[in-house]
């Protein structure tokens, strides 16, 4: 059994600093939007959205972005697309959110699927988990935890929506993947 991390308890209390952060650092939340990156980062920009509505009093639009089809390291036939992104982004403030990252290139898809649908005025990312080790300059923006990992270790992000527990927890030279 891995180390946990982040507990439910911890995983709501860090996701509503995170958005205090982001509505401080952007004035509120004119012109801002959420994406998150499928599959995990989905339902924790859907919280995101949710809390700093909550904070608001005004709806902020959230999206689920697939970025599969734009990843330099798994070549494969074009995968379908399950983006859902119901509103324009063109000139928005977007918030992009991932569970984790970890070497970048997922973040780096992620831009490039984003600006398939239009051409946003900032974006910024929002990660719950930053494990370090990029490979490309990516930086997220908001962090929910920092963490020192060995690369064969393995952030495990769950949750409710998809795994019905919300919690994050680090197996050391994890050897597998969970999706």
């Amino acid at each position: 059994m891995g180390t946990v991390l982040l507990d439910a308890a911890d995983m709501r209390r860090t996701l509503g600093r995170m958005a205090h952060e982001i509505l401080e650092a952007n004035g509120g939340s004119e012109d801002l939007v959420v994406v998150g990156i499928m599959r995990r980062g989905w339902p924790i920009a859907k919280r995101l959205a949710f809390l700093m509505t909550q904070i608001e009093g005004n709806t902020i639009p959230c999206a689920k972005l697939d970025a599969k089809a734009y990843r330099d390291d798994r070549r494969a036939e074009p995968p379908l697309d399950e983006s859902e992104i119901p509103f324009a982004v063109e000139g928005k403030r977007v918030i992009l959110v991932d569970e984790v990252i970890y070497t970048g290139r997922t973040t780096r898809a992620a831009l490039d699927a984003l600006i398939s649908h239009g051409r946003p005025s900032l974006v910024q990312l929002a990660v719950l988990v930053d494990r370090g080790h990029r490979e490309l300059p990516i930086q997220p923006d908001y962090c929910g935890k920092s963490v020192n990992t060995n690369k064969g270790d393995h952030i495990i992000v769950r949750v409710n929506e998809l795994d019905g527990e919300d919690a994050v927890v680090m197996e050391p030279n994890f050897a597998g993947s969970p999706l």
